[in-house]
């Protein structure tokens, strides 16, 4: 996964509104992992109380409604289900809201005024710098099917000719097309390596997010596969795009779709599968979770006690197709297990259900369901096109060595004969050169992607392509 399920690439907040003075544009940023993230809240007043949405400038993000909005006593309450959000602050006067973010279990402080925060720049020495010595243009294309149009950046070698052009898959989370987080551009610094080097590259902003249309909330792997396929069959109309050289970059989840994208178009001549996984999305997350608690300093029975709900939770999700009945079973066994649960700090004003209610939206949400039922094994056995899988030896979000191996055996069960994997040393999930791999240190690392990973990809390509 791009970025931890549930983490921090979904980081949404929430705000509400307190007396007529409230409404209005409100800004704040919040301070998580060295990265600023700022946001900005338009707060309304309507005839039954107050609404709410919220802007999120450096994640491509606008609009975004909130899901519960409440004031009372002076203390404002804003709630996003989707995403585990809620934030409380207390209205200090006319001029801020002093409050605490709350997501998962983490905790953010955050002060909202009337006036802009300015934007503060991480130091990213690998973004490139125009002018570029290369053919720039921005592009919208339509997924026909559900009636979306899609933006995004098509850079070529240059301006006249024909050229072989990738495009590039996100990983999970609303992310716009240079997959920025943390003040990382990866895909922009992909992009502009790869024109470098002669290869074209399409990439473009997910449903929803950004310049791009459609409804992210509700759309699954598959829906974003089919935003893929409608980005292939828009380089096909191009004159100067060879449309024998087409291929798939995906990184996280982008590894999930670039193969069903590629038993969907024939045209596709090769996948680069960037931290790709190859077990059933329940598995996967279970991994994931022991990895990261453990590297955390999660103590033993803590992380004994999370796994063994969690794996119960998976089971019923992998059991249960009613989503009524699923719920049900599912808040009967969290009550059963609440007072045993090591993250399960009730805030004031908060019950269990209160907590339990957040924690079911997001397992039941379409995504999430998908994720956890899928196994992407049974897609890349009938991938028949030249696939490099690569992974950092640190990844704590998709384990190299379990992954590289089920890839590569699905992909060689279904009679795949140019299949190429790499184990890259020292590197994590967004392939920086790292120290212990987990996500906590993604926004303090000044590197975006290292330059082993990017060799290793455009030297591959280029050997396919020839």
């Amino acid at each position: 996964m791009k970025k931890i399920i549930l983490g921090l690439s979904l980081l949404f907040i929430v705000l509400t509104t307190f007396a007529q003075e409230i409404t209005g544009e409100w800004n704040g940023a919040l301070k998580v992992q060295g990265m600023q993230l700022r946001l900005v809240f338009h707060i309304t007043k309507t005839e039954t109380g107050y609404t709410a949405t919220m802007d999120s400038p450096d994640q491509g993000a606008k609009d975004i409604p909130m899901s519960k909005t409440s004031y009372e006593n002076q203390v404002l309450t804003l709630e996003l289900d989707a995403a585990k959000i809620n934030y409380s602050g207390t209205f200090d006067n006319n001029e801020t809201v002093t409050g605490t973010f709350n997501q998962a279990g983490m905790s953010f402080p955050l002060i909202l005024t009337r006036k802009a925060v300015e934007k503060t720049e991480t130091k990213r020495p690998q973004n490139p710098v125009k002018p570029y010595p290369y053919y720039s243009e921005e592009v919208t294309f339509e997924n026909r099917n559900d009636s979306i149009i899609l933006a995004g950046t098509l850079t070529l070698p240059k301006k006249d000719g024909k050229f072989p052009v990738v495009v590039l898959i996100t990983g999970s989370g609303p992310q716009n097309r240079d997959e920025e987080l943390m003040g990382h551009k990866p895909f922009l610094v992909l992009s502009d390596y790869l024109a470098r080097k002669g290869i074209g590259v399409l990439r473009f902003d997910d449903r929803g997010t950004y310049a791009s249309k459609g409804n992210f909330a509700k759309a699954t792997t598959n829906d974003f596969a089919a935003d893929v396929e409608a980005a292939v069959n828009y380089l096909k109309t191009r004159n100067d795009v060879d449309k024998k050289k087409l291929g798939l970059i995906g990184h996280s989840e982008g590894g999930i779709i670039a193969p069903i994208v590629a038993t969907n178009c024939k045209d596709i001549k090769y996948i680069v599968l960037m931290a790709g996984t190859a077990i059933p999305g329940s598995e996967l997350l279970l991994r994931q979770q022991a990895l990261i608690g453990r590297a955390s300093g999660m103590k033993e029975e803590d992380l004994r006690i999370t796994t063994e709900l969690n794996t119960h939770i998976y089971k019923l999700v992998n059991e249960i197709s009613d989503k009524d009945t699923l719920k049900t079973r599912m808040t009967d066994y969290l009550l059963a297990k609440s007072k045993d649960l090591p993250y399960m700090k009730i805030q004031e004003g908060k019950s269990v259900n209160d907590i339990i209610e957040l924690q079911l939206n997001q397992t039941i949400s379409p995504w999430m369901l998908n994720f956890i039922r899928y196994n992407p094994a049974s897609i890349l056995e009938k991938v028949k096109c030249p696939v490099l899988a690569i992974n950092g030896d640190k990844d704590l979000q998709v384990p190299s060595s379990v992954n590289l191996l089920a890839i590569e055996k699905a992909l060689k069960k279904g009679g795949n004969k140019n299949v190429t994997t790499k184990e890259l040393p020292g590197l994590n999930h967004l392939f920086q050169e790292c120290k212990t791999g987990l996500p906590k240190e993604y926004g303090d690392i000044e590197q975006t992607i290292s330059p082993l990973a990017l060799e290793t990809i455009t030297n591959w390509i280029k050997e396919i392509i020839k």
